[in-house]
């Protein structure tokens, strides 16, 4: 087996490209090498001007999602082994402007997730000072899943809605309403109702399915979708059989 591995990057500088365009570069081929360690290799080796994120190298932090040879992967996950003897394309997260070489605008994402207010929204009176909310086991697993995700935002690079419609909520936003929607300690699904079912929410979605293939954490971001879709149904055939007891 070859010695190097040719990786095909991306590039991409604002202040003097139209457009992005490919750069080669040959790296070492080691058998426990993944593609951020090639990258890294390039940047601390070849060429320090080329522009990515990483932070924890662990499968944790979510930042270092790109585009290897078509798919959305965590490239600190993302082995060279797997597309040897190469090349190996690199390219930033698809459906998302591209600031940089490998980093993409991730604001919109963001927005989209402080919509659905991804936090625990209590009614009642906080507890005292020395007192918690209790859970069992059984109202952990109910959420749990959904909250394994990292917003590596591969799901929102996989998804055809998004790519089409940018106002499309999205997978890992609707699973992360779900996550709280599903905790016991929360009283705010009639608050995030309003931004789920929508067009541009859940009823967007079209089940391709795509968003939990591409989730690196096996969230199931489309089923959470789903899964919600007969809540909202609910909702609103009580609202309409029960209009006193509507929000």
């Amino acid at each position: 087996m070859a010695d190097t591995i040719k990786l095909e990057v991306s590039r991409y500088s604002p202040e003097t490209d139209a457009a992005p365009h490919f750069q080669s570069f040959e790296v070492p081929f080691r058998r426990d090498w993944v593609v951020l360690d090639a990258l890294n290799y390039i940047k601390d080796k070849q060429d320090g001007s080329l522009t990515y994120r990483w932070s924890c190298r662990m499968g944790i932090c979510g930042s270092c999602g790109m585009t290897v040879n078509g798919e959305p992967k965590l490239t600190c996950g993302t082995f060279l082994t797997d597309y040897a003897p190469g090349p190996v394309r690199v390219e930033p997260l698809r459906n998302f402007p591209v600031v940089r070489d490998l980093v993409v605008e991730i604001g919109d994402f963001m927005a989209k997730l402080s919509a659905v207010k991804p936090w625990i929204v209590r009614t009642d009176p906080e507890p005292p000072p020395d007192q918690e909310y209790l859970q069992t086991p059984a109202e952990l697993d109910e959420y749990q899943q959904f909250s394994m995700c990292i917003n590596c935002m591969l799901c929102y690079s996989a998804c055809p809605v998004y790519g089409l419609d940018q106002d499309f909520l999205g997978p890992a936003a609707i699973a992360l309403a779900q996550r709280y929607n599903l905790d016991s300690r929360d009283q705010g699904g009639h608050e995030r109702l309003d931004v789920l079912s929508t067009e541009e929410g859940v009823w967007g979605c079209t089940f391709v399915g795509e968003c939990t293939r591409a989730c690196p954490k096996h969230v199931d971001p489309a089923g959470a979708i789903q899964r919600y879709k007969v809540t909202a149904v609910t909702e609103s055939v009580k609202a309409l059989l029960m209009p006193w007891g509507k929000r």
